[in-house]
């Protein structure tokens, strides 16, 4: 396939529904590391060895390029696999930095030093392995100055969106807004750091207030990878076909799936 979008579960079908709305003639082969999902208590060992191990699937259907639509995948695994893993002749992105450009309104491949930005304030709202990996602060640090960030691990959201839990995701996003508001009365901005957060994002609006403006990454990387893709053609693989893989139970998944992205969807067994 030309390009591969990884998660643990299903959030990234958030930023694949944006793709294949932006580039609907790009072949994709989206997995779901279903079986193990999800990543956000785990050890980043563990992770590192998930995220691999699903990353060379893609690359075994034919991806050159691979996108780990999973923040904590992006938090936990990525450098390393960058440094010691990935072939020469593939590569494998993730998902903070084009949000860390938008927060700063920095243009792609712009490689100046860090500076002053317009917002101060930033609440991040992500897995518990993202937060304590502080990836997102690392990778803002590049890009920016002055920029004061508070974290907040929202246990068990990634959970009931995955079961399909509305009622339970929505109680868990306002405990979580709540809790973070104590430490950060009034933040400018907000990252949703999970690429399931999107399906609850008017739920983060309305408990932040209109006054904080709210990023999500589906438009964000879908944008990026156009860019990237017209610096880079030769990362375009070979297949013609969009194609769903799971390491969990197909049926299940492709049930799942049906209703995360409102039409019909099937998986099939990694």
């Amino acid at each position: 396939m030309a390009v591969g979008i990884f998660d643990s579960g299903l959030g990234g079908l958030t930023v694949y529904d944006q793709i294949e709305a932006d580039m609907p003639d790009l072949p994709v082969c989206y997995f779901a590391d279903s079986a193990h999902t999800p990543y956000g208590t785990r050890t980043p060992d563990d992770i590192y060895a998930l995220t691999c191990d699903a990353t060379q699937a893609m690359f075994d259907h034919g991806c050159n390029l691979v996108i780990l639509a999973c923040n904590t995948a992006s938090a936990a695994a990525l450098r390393r696999m960058q440094e010691n893993w990935v072939p020469r002749d593939k590569r494998v992105l993730g998902v903070f930095v084009p949000m860390i450009e938008a927060l700063t309104e920095r243009t792609w491949g712009d490689n100046s030093p860090p500076r002053e930005v317009g917002v101060k304030h930033v609440a991040l709202f992500a897995t518990p392995a993202t937060v304590s990996s502080r990836a997102f602060q690392r990778e803002l640090a590049f890009r920016a100055i002055g920029v004061d960030v508070e974290a907040q691990p929202c246990g068990g959201l990634v959970d009931a969106l995955e079961d399909g839990d509305e009622m339970l995701a929505e109680a868990l996003v306002r405990s979580h807004v709540d809790a973070l508001k104590r430490r950060m009365p009034h933040p400018q901005a907000a990252i949703l750091g999970c690429t399931h957060y999107p399906l609850m994002q008017q739920v983060f609006q309305d408990a932040l207030g209109a006054d904080v403006t709210v990023y999500s990454q589906a438009q964000l990387v879908s944008d990026s990878l156009a860019d990237y893709l017209k610096r880079h053609p030769d990362m375009l693989g070979d297949g013609t076909e969009t194609k769903f893989l799971t390491t969990g139970d197909p049926r299940t998944v492709s049930d799942r799936a049906t209703q995360f992205l409102r039409r019909k969807t099937t998986f099939e067994a990694a």
